[in-house]
């Protein structure tokens, strides 16, 4: 397996290229457009098929490139069911499996909180796990809950009883990080998450996600209704 984690600078997101080196086939999670170029760039560099872009959830604070990606390269757009976009190729319900190569399973779970839709992705490596958590746990903190259907409540059964519950050894890898992290594991998050350790409580999660003061996205107005298109450009 062939892993790139990218980064975006103007939204601190990452994007993920995986792809299987016997086929030389790949996918893009989480890809955005400013991007798109790099992106393309790398893909042809690296002589390998893009056969997937997925969504881990409608995102609010860019624009995803998957419809160019389709455009230009020909590749399936892939995200949650649960969206309800006519635009994506593949609607994944929770616990589907998206093989790419031969050699690569990714298994789509839902897990809801930071938006009521949203999904995170896991491959198996033997006994190990890779886990893409999207936007609903980040590295030391969590994604927000005050809009797109997000649910402080949701968030913590998110982490709690499915994250947090995998080995302890899971590798990590968020779809944002502002300090210039780019991995954690889930025995770090469990004792180190500023928002939500292993020790907390519903009651004192909500309450701590309640009083956070955050910016309203600079690119909210734009970037949903595009991402409900899934990036489409007229």
């Amino acid at each position: 397996m062939l892993f790139k984690q990218l980064f975006e600078n103007e939204s601190s997101t990452y994007t993920y290229l995986v792809s299987c080196q016997e086929k030389r086939e790949a996918i893009l999670i989480d890809p955005v457009l400013e991007t798109l170029d790099r992106d393309i760039d790398i893909i042809k560099k690296l002589n390998l098929k893009l056969t997937y872009a997925v969504d881990t959830h409608i995102h609010a604070d860019h624009v995803t490139s998957a419809s160019a990606l389709r455009e230009i390269l020909g590749c399936k757009v892939a995200g949650p069911a649960n969206d309800n976009l006519k635009c994506r190729d593949i609607n994944f319900k929770d616990s589907d499996n998206l093989i790419v190569g031969n050699t690569i399973k990714i298994k789509a779970i839902h897990t809801p909180g930071h938006t009521d839709a949203h999904f995170s992705y896991i491959i198996n490596m033997g006994k190990k796990k890779i886990l893409f958590s999207g936007d609903a746990l980040l590295i030391n903190t969590c994604g927000r809950t005050d809009f797109q259907s997000g649910s402080s409540k949701e968030l913590y059964n998110t982490i709690k009883n499915i994250f947090y519950t995998m080995p302890d050894d899971t590798k990590v890898f968020p779809a944002h990080d502002y300090n210039k992290n780019n991995l954690t594991t889930i025995v770090r998050q469990k004792s180190e998450n500023q928002l939500i350790s292993g020790s907390i409580d519903l009651e004192n999660f909500i309450l701590k996600m309640k009083s956070l003061k955050l910016d309203r996205p600079k690119k909210i107005d734009i970037a949903v209704p595009r991402n409900m298109e899934c990036g489409f450009i007229n």
